[in-house]
């Protein structure tokens, strides 16, 4: 069929450019907060350095389709230390401790709902990929 969709897409957008996207939103994010903290402190910009990794693997996944999954792989671990890093933001809870540090724990709160958001997107391309490929071996 012509229509037939060849890869897992949101917003028309396949995961890779998804990922380029995301990896920019965080590089942006870092530089952003960082600003308005007024911090001097390179904690303040993990955000910032995953986004970079995120924003390296993602375009390397586009210009070499032969390495794509190794390198989506590679993006999505990323996504999941980014997830795991937000988890921090339950520590907080527990020591209701929870914006003593606005900005840094806005900074843990985004990376908690974008991290699970994004590992969700990169597990279904994956889901999507599989099920192609097996339809495909038929």
């Amino acid at each position: 069929m012509e229509n037939e969709i060849s890869e897992f897409r949101v917003f028309g957008k396949n995961i890779e450019i998804i990922s380029v996207y995301y990896g920019l939103f965080l590089i942006l994010w870092g530089f952003i907060t960082s600003f308005l903290a007024k911090s001097s402190s390179l904690t303040s910009y993990i955000p910032t350095f995953l986004g970079l990794f995120v924003l390296v693997f993602s375009s390397l996944s586009i210009k070499f389709q032969s390495k794509k999954k190794l390198f989506m792989h590679i993006v999505a671990f990323l996504g999941l230390i980014i997830f795991l890093g937000g988890l921090d933001v339950i520590r907080l809870i527990i020591k209701k401790n929870l914006f003593s540090n606005f900005w840094a724990d806005i900074s843990k709160i985004m990376m908690l709902f974008t991290g699970i958001v994004f590992l969700i997107l990169c597990f279904k391309s994956f889901k999507f990929a599989r099920k192609s490929l097996t339809e495909n071996s038929n």
